[in-house]
Order: structure tokens, then C-alpha cells, then sequence
């Protein structure tokens, strides 16, 4: 997907068909309204790739030692911080 163009909303609507053309060829299209990017238009592989959930075995653990020795002094010291 090395191409992106920016179309407006209307002119999206007006020329949907060549956008489509332009997915196909892998090229993305980003939609805005009134110049601000609301939606993409982009080619279906683009797509596939970026919803992948990745698995979270990798990080599976216990956490333990996540808070250091005595999770309930630093749980104690970082809600200090919020009464600065």
C-alpha cells in the first residue's frame, strides 16, 4: 500500500468507482470531512492483516513481582500520588 490519496466526502461518493479501482491496484484512499480524516478506503489485504489479534501467550505470566516485593506499599505510594 504505497500510495494514499485524500478525497472529500462528496467527491468520494462522485468517484467510488475509480476508488475501487485504485483498492484493487493497492492504492488507499482516506475520506475526509471538512478536511478532517474520517475513513478509509483501503485494499482488502491492507485490511485482513491489520485486524489479526495477536495471541497473548507470548505474555502470559503470573505478574508476580509485577509491584515489587510488597504490592500493597506501592499500590499505597501511587495513589499518594494522586493527593499531591
Amino acid at each position: 500500500m504505497d500510495t494514499v490519496r485524500r478525497k472529500g466526502a462528496e467527491e468520494a461518493r462522485n468517484q467510488l468507482p475509480d476508488l475501487l479501482d485504485a483498492a484493487e491496484n493497492g492504492e488507499a484512499t482516506v475520506i475526509t470531512r471538512h478536511g478532517r480524516p474520517v475513513a478509509a478506503l483501503v485494499p482488502v489485504d491492507a485490511q485482513g492483516n491489520a485486524s489479526r489479534q495477536e495471541s497473548l501467550l507470548s505474555v502470559a505470566g503470573t505478574g508476580r513481582g509485577l509491584w515489587g516485593d510488597d504490592s500493597a506499599d506501592e499500590i499505597r505510594r501511587l495513589r499518594d500520588e494522586w493527593n499531591r
